[in-house]
C-alpha cells in the first residue's frame, strides 16, 4: 500500500504512524558491532525501534548472498524494514596512492560503495513495498576532496554520496529519503589506529552523531534528503530552521566549482 505523500514529497504524519509486527518501526544498521554503529543502534533501540544490527559475522557487506539471506529473514520476521543505516566501512593504509596495495584498494570500494549500494537494492522494494523508508549513509569530510594519503577511503566516500544522490533522486516520489551524514571524528578503535589522529583532543560527541539519525530518521529533516549533514557542526534545530527558509538546489551537495570564465558554466 502505497504511504500519502504531499505535492512537497513529504509523507504524511499518518504514513509515518505504521509500525510492523511487533509494534516497532525496523531499523537495519550496517557495522553495528563496535564503534559509531554500535552508538547508533543503541540509541534507534532506547527510541523504541526494533533494531537489526548487522557484522561482518552476520553478514559481510560484501556478500551478497549473505546480505539477502540476512534482509529476507529480516522482512520475513518483522514484516517490513522503515530504516537503513549504511555503517559498515574501512579505511586503507594512511600511505599515497603509489605506494598503496591494489587489493587492498578496491576492498575499500567493496565495502564502502558496494555494500551501501547492496544493502540499499535489497532494502528499497520493501521500503517501497510500505511506501516509503529513510536511508542513512555514513559519510565523511573526505568525501569532499582528494586524500594525500588513504585515497581509497576519500574516493569511495566521495562515491558513496552519489549512490545517495541517486536514491535521492530515484525515491523522493516514491516516499524513500537518503542522506549523507559526516559523523566527524568520533573517538572509535578504527580513528584510534589512525596516524592522523595522533594526539588530538577534540572528537565527535557520539551523541551529536546520534541526535542526528534519530531526527533523519524520524521525518524531522526530510528536506535535507540527497544532501550532506554534519554532526557536531549542526544541530537539529538549526538545520530544521534553514529547511524551513528553503534550501538552494546545490546546498550541500557534491557539485563542480568553475570559474567565471568557464566554459563549463
Amino acid at each position: 500500500m502505497d504511504l500519502p505523500v504531499d505535492d512537497d514529497g513529504e509523507v504524511t504524519p499518518e504514513a509515518l504512524a505504521a509500525e510492523g509486527r511487533g509494534g516497532h518501526l525496523v531499523a537495519v544498521v550496517t557495522g553495528a558491532s563496535r564503534g559509531i554503529g554500535r552508538y547508533i543502534a543503541d540509541a534507534l533501540e532506547d527510541a523504541g525501534y526494533a533494531v537489526e544490527r548487522g557484522s561482518s559475522a552476520v553478514a559481510p557487506v560484501t556478500d551478497r548472498a549473505a546480505l539477502t539471506a540476512w534482509v529476507e529473514e529480516i522482512v520475513e520476521r518483522h514484516g517490513r524494514i522503515d530504516v537503513l543505516v549504511n555503517n559498515a566501512g574501512v579505511i586503507d593504509a594512511e600511505v599515497d596512492i603509489f605506494a598503496s596495495d591494489p587489493e587492498e584498494w578496491w576492498h575499500v570500494q567493496e565495502v564502502n560503495v558496494r555494500g551501501p549500494y547492496l544493502m540499499t537494492w535489497l532494502v528499497a522494494p520493501h521500503m517501497l513495498a510500505a511506501g516509503g523508508g529513510r536511508i542513512v549513509n555514513l559519510n565523511s569530510g573526505a568525501a569532499l576532496h582528494a586524500g594525500s594519503v588513504a585515497s581509497a577511503y576519500n574516493v569511495s566516500k566521495t562515491a558513496l554520496a552519489r549512490v545517495t544522490g541517486s536514491t535521492h533522486l530515484s525515491g523522493w516520489d516514491r516516499g524513500i529519503r537518503a542522506f549523507d551524514l559526516m559523523p566527524g571524528v568520533v573517538s572509535t578503535d578504527m580513528t584510534a589506529g589512525m596516524a592522523a589522529h595522533t594526539g588530538r583532543t577534540d572528537w565527535t560527541d557520539p551523541a551529536d552523531v546520534t541526535d542526528l539519525v534519530l531526527a533523519l530518521v524520524s521525518g524531522d529533516l526530510d528536506a535535507w534528503s540527497g544532501r550532506f549533514l554534519r554532526a557536531g557542526v549542526s544541530t537539529v534545530a538549526e538545520l530544521r530552521q534553514r529547511a524551513e527558509c528553503g534550501l538552494d538546489d546545490q546546498e550541500r551537495t557534491l557539485v563542480l566549482v568553475r570559474g567565471r570564465n568557464d566554459p563549463l558554466r
